[in-house]
Parts: structure tokens; sequence; C-alpha cells
């Protein structure tokens, strides 16, 4: 069992992008994305930088998340309740430390490896 941790927002930003097809599901308290065998996820960025996740069925959308960057201190994440399910939370920088959102994803993070080398 790994042990709880966090990192940079930017960091696990990046590395979840390089990771789309290994998220089962993300969203916030209110409103979850999950995956499907015929949907895919994909990252972009609006001009003002809120950062999007999409999740899309060929080419229409079936939902979408905006997240904003300055609103996020940083990302932790914990040993899997589930086997093969991790979760990472994004935490505020206000609220008192709430999670603002959540990507549960197929494996673990893993520090060593190097994101664009990753193919799945």
């Amino acid at each position: 069992m790994e042990a709880p941790f966090t990192l940079p927002f930017s960091e696990f930003w990046s590395w979840l992008m390089s990771h789309p097809n290994c998220i089962i599901r993300g969203g916030t308290r209110d409103t979850v994305l999950y995956d499907d065998e015929d949907l895919h996820w994909h990252f972009a960025q609006e001009p003002d930088g809120t950062l999007l996740v999409q999740v899309l069925r060929g080419k229409r959308m079936v939902g979408e998340l905006y997240v904003d960057p300055d609103r996020v201190a940083y990302a932790q994440a914990a040993p899997p309740e589930e086997p093969e399910e991790y979760t990472f939370e994004l935490v505020s920088k206000q609220d008192n430390g709430q999670v603002v959102f959540f990507f549960v994803l197929a494996h673990a993070y893993d520090v060593e490896e190097e994101p664009s080398r990753r193919v799945h």
C-alpha cells in the first residue's frame, strides 16, 4: 500500500495530460464524468488560462470540467480504496483546503517516470 502524498498542481496536471487513457472518472462533489470504452478524454486551455477536461464520443462533447489553476493549491493522492483505482484530489487555495476536483486513474503516480515516454 502506498502512502498518501502531495505534489504541485502543475506537476500533477502535466502528468495527468499524458495519461488520458488511464482516467476512470473525474469531477467535483456535484458532478462526475465517467469513462467508457467509446469515450475519450481531451485536455485544452482557454485564452484566460482556464484548463478544460472534456469527455468526447467521437467529435461530440459528452461533458467537461473547467479547472481554474489559480484556485488549486496542490494535488494530493491517497492509497487506493478499490483495487486499481487511484484517487487524486485537487485542493483549493481558499475554502479551508477543501477538495475542488478529483480524478481517479487506473494506476498510481510514478515519480520516476518521464510522462512523455509513457505509452498506452
